[in-house]
């Protein structure tokens, strides 16, 4: 083999391998496969997929039933766009004008409430979350999965 020639296999072999490293990776979860989590200072805080007491399907109840959503960073986003889904029952709320400070956190109600820059309600009228196990899943308003957050046994 000519010197050009290997030369050159050796630019494509690099070429290559630069092209996979910069490939987005991507989070094995169950038997599907989810985007990496975009990084973001944007992340899922404490989670209450289960109000205290007997499920009666209240709107106390349900406002009991909450996630928690909150900036780590210091400058403010803007969550208008983003989503906050179960895994389990498919349910989404999607956030409209707000606008998260730095250090904040908001939390997501399942019932029906007035929002405010503390809580956000879902005007739901049966429940968000499985209380056995489920997974909420924070995605920007580019679709981008940023943060999940998993609770109970999961299936494999």
């Amino acid at each position: 083999m000519s010197r050009s020639v290997r030369l050159a296999a050796v630019a494509l072999g690099s070429a290559a391998v630069v092209t996979a490293a910069a490939l987005p990776a991507t989070a094995a979860t169950g038997s599907h496969t989810l985007p990496a989590p975009h990084r973001s200072p944007v992340v899922i805080g404490a989670v209450q997929a289960d109000s205290p007491g007997r499920d009666d399907g209240s709107n106390r109840s349900l406002n009991a039933e909450w996630v928690t959503v909150k900036n780590t960073g210091l400058r403010p986003v803007n969550l208008k766009g983003w989503t906050l889904t179960s895994e389990r029952t498919h349910k989404t709320y999607r956030f409209h004008h707000l606008r998260l400070g730095g250090r904040q956190e908001v939390r997501v109600h399942t019932g029906n409430g007035r929002d405010t820059w503390r809580d956000v309600f879902q005007d739901r009228r049966d429940y968000a979350w499985d209380n056995r196990r489920d997974t909420a899943t924070l995605r920007n308003d580019r679709r981008n999965v940023v943060d999940t957050e998993h609770w109970g046994r999961h299936l494999r």
